[in-house]
């Protein structure tokens, strides 16, 4: 990968320059991912091209395929988003003549000379979501986009950025006039507490999480008992019975540290009622994540009647995971040293077994370092997807790249969140392989 000499706000305004100067007469062809990060950036850019009254169309992706890319045509400017850091020479040989890509995954192959693309794996990796580049880019085209701010830090609490706050993302926080809060980092902030306990995967609590008894036996436990209204929210509590919730839940999980389950709550102005971010989205990744991605992509864009259904697909998906924790409880896994493999086949939906894994390592039950892995069936292949609890530890990419090893599949993602995609016929081979790379030990000089 070759570095390059600007600095990335100067290649973000290079780059968006040369944008403005291809869609003159160009229909434009914007691609992006199915998560919050990138349905942020695809409404980001939407609301964008409709002010400068440009012709477009969206399709919004769960992965890029190899035959998807030789279709797509070569008379339109293709735009990715969140997406195609990792399929460099699929696109050179698709031969598309005008490609633009912001994003922020790793990339590991020469980047052709028909692409322009943005991404801080090319400068100094600084921690920024694909919407934030985004909104930056858009910000270029046009000052007054400030307005989209908001969209951008939501695909950054999506994308689990909201801890580390680095100069570029502080502006962008600074834009959009959402509110910071210190607090217990249990989601929502806004919604009655016995629910949102119920419901909490990040972080998820032993005994607790998906149980309504123990959700009862803690509140009493602390004395917290419901008024005429019911539960009060969780900024809604004093400080006591706040100090008192974080230590009854630190006591159920001693591996649990205060700095780890207190953090900055962001509350943002969507259909003019103030929200805790994190639901807003958890509400996107559901829809996209249940196959309705055109309702996540609108309920960004705050279209009035999409609310209700983005709420139902999101009661539905919560209960999937709840459902999807429990099976993993309940079976068998693969366990060795700083490692879990755990193979759902189609116990798990191919959509799910992500959000379950990001969920397991965010939980405090395992050592910072383990690589915890998940695999769920997707038609006749296999979704795999790995993350390292703490974000620390082994480049879990190079792991699924090596494991590939004779066996035809396609990795993307990050050092210590990636995936990959294979034929069910090489699962056992792909699971051998796997325990082979993840078994040798790291020698530390």
């Amino acid at each position: 990968m070759e570095k390059r000499q600007n600095s990335l706000e100067k290649e973000i305004s290079r780059t968006a320059k040369k944008f403005l100067e291809k869609i003159k007469n160009k229909q434009i062809e914007v691609i992006s991912h199915f998560d919050t990060d990138g349905i942020s950036s695809a409404a980001i850019m939407i609301k964008t091209l409709k002010k400068l009254d440009k012709r477009f169309s969206v399709r919004i992706l769960k992965r890029i395929e190899n035959d998807f890319i030789k279709s797509l045509p070569k008379d339109k400017i293709i735009l990715f988003l969140d997406l195609a850091s990792g399929s460099l020479d699929e696109i050179k040989k698709a031969n598309l003549q005008d490609v633009f890509i912001i994003d922020h995954h790793e990339i590991t192959q020469k980047i052709p000379e028909n692409i322009e693309i943005v991404n801080p794996e090319l400068y100094d990796k600084q921690k920024i979501s694909a919407s934030g580049l985004t909104y930056l880019f858009c910000k270029e085209i046009n000052p007054k986009n400030k307005e989209f701010a908001k969209l951008a830090m939501l695909g950054m609490i999506g994308d689990s950025l909201g801890g580390e706050i680095g100069r570029l993302n502080h502006d962008i926080l600074k834009d959009s006039e959402v509110k910071k809060k210190r607090g217990l980092l249990i989601y929502p902030a806004t919604r009655p507490l016995n629910r949102v306990l119920e419901f909490s995967s990040n972080p998820y609590i032993p005994g607790v999480t998906g149980n309504i008894k123990g959700v009862l036996e803690l509140l009493r436990e602390i004395s917290l008992n419901p008024s005429n209204k019911g539960y009060p929210s969780l900024i809604e509590l004093n400080e006591e019975e706040m100090s008192k919730l974080v230590t009854a839940i630190m006591l159920r999980n001693p591996k649990a540290k205060n700095k780890e389950i207190i953090g900055d709550i962001f509350l943002l102005k969507m259909y003019n009622k103030l929200e805790d971010a994190r639901e807003i989205s958890a509400k996107i990744n559901a829809c996209s994540r249940l196959g309705e991605s055109s309702i996540a992509l609108q309920l960004c864009m705050e279209i009035p009647k999409i609310r209700k259904k983005a709420e139902a697909l999101h009661a539905r998906y919560r209960q999937m995971i709840v459902s999807g924790l429990k099976f993993v409880t309940e079976n068998e896994k693969i366990i060795g040293k700083n490692f879990i493999i755990i193979n759902a086949k189609d116990h798990i939906k191919d959509t799910m077994i992500g959000t379950i894994i990001s969920i397991l390592s965010n939980s405090l039950l395992y050592e910072e370092g383990t690589i915890i892995i998940g695999m769920a069936y997707y038609k006749n292949k296999v979704k795999v997807s790995a993350r390292n609890v703490g974000n620390k530890g082994r480049n879990t990419r190079e792991i699924l790249q090596n494991s590939l090893e004779d066996i035809k599949g396609e990795v993307g993602g990050h050092k210590f969140a990636a995936g990959c995609m294979l034929n069910q016929e090489d699962e056992k081979l792909f699971i051998n392989n796997l325990k082979k790379h993840l078994e040798i030990e790291l020698i530390k000089i």
